[in-house]
């Protein structure tokens, strides 16, 4: 049995990480931290985890084989570096390890990178883009969830360099992306019946989508690498769980067939990419949030605008699992040679 411990546990994400390892057959949750809540049960916290007799500590236990890390920046790569440092497989659901370059870092983190030297060493965990990165490697970067959502929808129509690098992501997130902090714009009489807009002068998701698109773009014959244009913007709607993305970008001319039949062929396309995926299906109808809650599925919808001839693509996650908690324990798994669907082939909760 594989001893496990997570890093505040006292967040939405650290707690779904909890909920979800107590189905996993080969894992054991023996370890939980939790900066303000030590000394106290998992229960009182969060009586919905009373499935466990565990009590948060300040430190997590020296005996754990696994962590994760659902520390925020900055304090995130303090706690993994050394841990990463010794040499235990840790994956950190912050954006600590996301971008590849330190000073892009400070650029949208404010701040200089706690752990520059472990940059080199990180995994993009994207376990669908990434596979082969992931199983080789101790310290994967979680995706956030944002990017998950855009990256998955927009990854095969890129790959086969069937778009054009000007890019459109309109994304909706439930406030639950906000974290368990106090905010103004969170509270009920704020966010609920409105759908608010942020970010606009840039989010600090935009430069994980933009790398990561960079890297999956076909080989050009200009020298220069394509950097893809993206605009993204995110909106705040009165839900709790969910995500929902829609992606657009402009046709390469000559790539689809005209037509219907450009339509169908892109439609081929994205269910060949994504076959044998147990996480990615590939839906005849635009996906509602609500068809992935509480599952490790992102469900995509891709369809051409024939009168603008424009990609268009939607894709829905729960940003707790898919695009937080469940996408560590899938790098988890792939990083100590399980099958990846283990502890997480639960279907949605509906309705």
């Amino acid at each position: 049995m594989i001893k496990v411990g997570i890093i505040n546990v006292t967040g939405y994400a650290g707690a779904e990480l909890a909920r979800l390892l107590y189905s996993h057959p080969e894992a054991r949750l023996t370890s939980i931290t939790g900066r303000s809540e030590a000394g106290k049960p998992l229960a009182a916290v969060f009586p919905h985890l009373a499935c466990y007799d565990l009590t948060i500590t300040a430190e997590v236990d020296s005996d754990i084989d696994f962590a994760f890390c659902a520390l925020p920046h900055a304090a995130s790569a303090e706690a993994v570096a050394p841990l990463a440092r010794a040499g235990l497989p840790v994956v950190d659901i912050s954006a600590d390890f996301r971008l590849r370059d330190a000073d892009e870092y400070a650029e949208w983190y404010g701040g200089k990178h706690p752990a520059p030297d472990l940059l080199p060493q990180a995994a993009y965990g994207l376990t669908e883009l990434n596979r082969d990165a992931v199983r080789k490697s101790k310290l994967i970067a979680n995706p956030g969830c944002y990017p998950e959502s855009a990256l998955l929808a927009l990854a095969p129509a890129v790959k086969a360099g069937v778009v054009c690098p000007d890019i459109i992501v309109d994304s909706k997130s439930g406030v639950s992306g906000a974290g368990r902090g106090l905010a103004l714009n969170t509270h009920f009489a704020e966010a609920g019946e409105s759908v608010s807009a942020y970010g606009l002068a840039g989010h600090r998701h935009l430069p994980e989508i933009v790398q990561e698109l960079a890297a999956m773009w076909p080989p050009s014959e200009s020298p220069q690498a394509v950097r893809p244009r993206v605009t993204f913007t995110p909106h705040l709607v009165p839900m709790t769980r969910g995500i929902l993305s829609t992606c657009y970008a402009p046709l390469e001319p000559g790539q689809l067939p005209s037509g219907d039949a450009g339509g169908q062929a892109l439609r081929d396309l994205y269910r060949d990419f994504y076959a044998g995926e147990p996480f990615v299906r590939v839906v005849d109808a635009p996906p509602a949030t609500k068809q992935a809650r509480g599952s490790n599925m992102c469900l995509v919808h891709a369809t051409v605008d024939l009168r603008t001839e424009r990609l268009v693509v939607v894709s829905v996650l729960d940003n707790l699992v898919k695009g937080a908690a469940g996408q560590a324990i899938q790098n988890m798994n792939a990083m100590l040679g399980l099958p990846e669907t283990m502890g997480l082939d639960a279907p949605a909760v509906y309705p």
